[in-house]
């Protein structure tokens, strides 16, 4: 959950925030308190693509009071088909700079902090560690299991979802922390082991992508970031959530810590990250 909940240092809103984010406030499940933790939350969008367009603007809209998005892309044509963030007129740019301004002109009392580089072994843990969650909108294992392993390094809660053609997946990681039964939370790596040999899972170009099972997933992410910070219902923890946009179905397999995985497990091997450089 949010680290600094503990603290007991939570930002005051003011009358506009407060009319803002009023349908969050009657809730129960969030109120005052939970949208003063979006608003001292900080989180890193890692990518601003398909999953991370509708992510970075669903968290705009809930108030997470600092957004950090790193890509070192420019915006395509073919980009536009799901990148709900970018628009036409954005052709060219970086990434990192429309997604800044989308943002701000969803809300103006978040902050954003653009990083147009390329997320690597050199710099994966400080920018990892300046935040409080980490979503991973990312479109390749390498990069999914750097931001992985450097998550469990600095203790940051990664939620991390990914896209086929037709179908979507979305779990939690929280493995630096332990579960209710007081036992080690399960690693990526223990619910994929091994990344696919080279070449044969196809890239969205070769395959293709479903432009609204992006939204889904990215709007789905950004659920899952605002309910570990602000600490309502089940989260998944433990849990790979499963999406088959074909039929319309939505299946949840448990998993667990698994003893040889290399972070967490009975033998620890990876204690940073020079495996990744």
């Amino acid at each position: 959950m949010f680290a600094r909940e503990t603290e007991g240092i939570l930002p005051m809103l003011n009358p506009e925030e407060l009319e803002r984010y009023a349908r969050h406030i009657v809730m129960r499940e969030v109120g005052g308190p939970g949208q003063a933790k979006l608003k001292a939350a900080r989180v890193l969008v890692i990518g601003a693509g398909g999953l991370g367009a509708p992510a970075l603007m669903y968290l705009a809209a809930a108030g997470v009071g600092t957004l950090g998005v790193i890509d070192d892309d420019t915006v395509s044509l073919s980009n536009l088909q799901r990148q709900v963030i970018h628009s036409t007129c954005d052709i060219g740019r970086p990434k990192t700079d429309s997604a800044r301004e989308r943002i701000a002109a969803i809300n103006p009392h978040v902050a954003v902090r653009t990083h147009n580089v390329r997320l690597d072994a050199g710099n994966a843990l400080g920018l990892v560690g300046d935040y409080d969650v980490i979503a991973d909108g990312s479109d390749n294992f390498a990069t999914r299991y750097l931001v992985s392993d450097a998550c469990y390094l600095a203790k940051r809660t990664l939620v991390t979802g990914a896209l086929g053609v037709f179908d979507a997946s979305l779990t939690t990681i929280r493995a630096h922390d332990r579960n209710a039964k007081g036992e080690a939370n399960p690693t990526y790596r223990c619910l994929f082991p091994e990344p696919p040999p080279a070449g044969t899972v196809p890239t969205c170009a070769e395959a293709g992508v479903l432009g609204a099972l992006a939204g889904v997933l990215g709007s789905m992410m950004a659920l899952e970031v605002i309910r570990d910070i602000v600490g309502f219902g089940e989260s998944l923890v433990g849990r790979l959530l499963m999406i088959d946009a074909r039929s319309m179905r939505f299946e949840t397999l448990n998993y667990a810590r698994d003893p040889s995985n290399p972070l967490n497990g009975d033998s620890v091997t990876i204690r940073d990250l020079s495996s990744h450089r």
